[in-house]
């Protein structure tokens, strides 16, 4: 299935690289907006959004939800995916054709051919609600790329370097962005920052991100 999202005769006039392997696909995901959030709408009434918490027992300012054959979950056990929600004990939701069908696609144009996401972790920000400065580590398989969808109210992404305490760049996403890393980048350092105030039509004080990976 071929989603048909981007214009290959001007690809240059929504590509922005941030990096030799990392580039933002401005409103690659429009297209098909309203069936993501049709999925998601599915996916929640079976594996809610919840608020983990990390291995210091901190809870998490995002809400988060998985689908997929794995599903990244966080406890005072520490990082990790697991094939069952531990809320429910069932396995999580599978993972939509669009959402995998959008990755791919959207890792190809990024120079990441036959990328075949098994997990995808879906995040809630809420305004005030951010994401810390990490590594995405607990990948069996580096060579895979990252494929993160922004839907909702604006946000400001960070992409650092190899270490924690390199300078960061601040990109901001808005509704229907995707941004794709891997290679020499796929071990930056990422993460949010505090969402502002705002509102969107179709998700309100919200921001839904996607982040579509290969766990296994």
């Amino acid at each position: 299935m071929n989603l048909n999202l981007f214009d290959a005769e001007e690809p240059r006039r929504w590509r922005e690289e941030l990096s030799p392997g990392a580039v933002v696909l401005r409103g690659f995901a429009l297209p098909v907006e309203g069936d993501i959030l049709l999925e998601l709408e599915k996916i929640f009434s079976v594996a809610p959004l919840r608020h983990m918490v990390t291995s210091g027992g901190f809870r998490m300012s995002v809400a988060m939800s998985n689908c997929g054959k794995y599903g990244w979950v966080s406890d005072r056990a520490g990082y990790r995916y697991d094939a069952a929600d531990p809320d429910s004990g069932k396995r999580w939701p599978p993972m939509p054709a669009l959402f995998s069908t959008l990755a791919s696609e959207a890792a190809a144009l990024a120079g990441f051919s036959d990328f075949k996401p098994d997990a995808c972790l879906i995040n809630r920000y809420d305004p005030g609600a951010r994401m810390s400065l990490h590594q995405d580590r607990d990948e069996r398989d580096f060579s895979q790329p990252i494929v993160s969808v922004s839907l909702g109210i604006p946000a400001v992404f960070l992409f650092g370097g190899m270490r924690r305490e390199d300078k960061a760049m601040r990109i901001s996403l808005t509704h229907g962005d995707v941004v794709v890393w891997g290679g020499a980048d796929r071990l930056r350092y990422h993460g949010v920052l505090p969402l502002k105030m705002a509102s969107h039509p179709s998700l309100g004080e919200h921001r839904i991100n996607l982040t579509l990976r290969k766990a296994t």
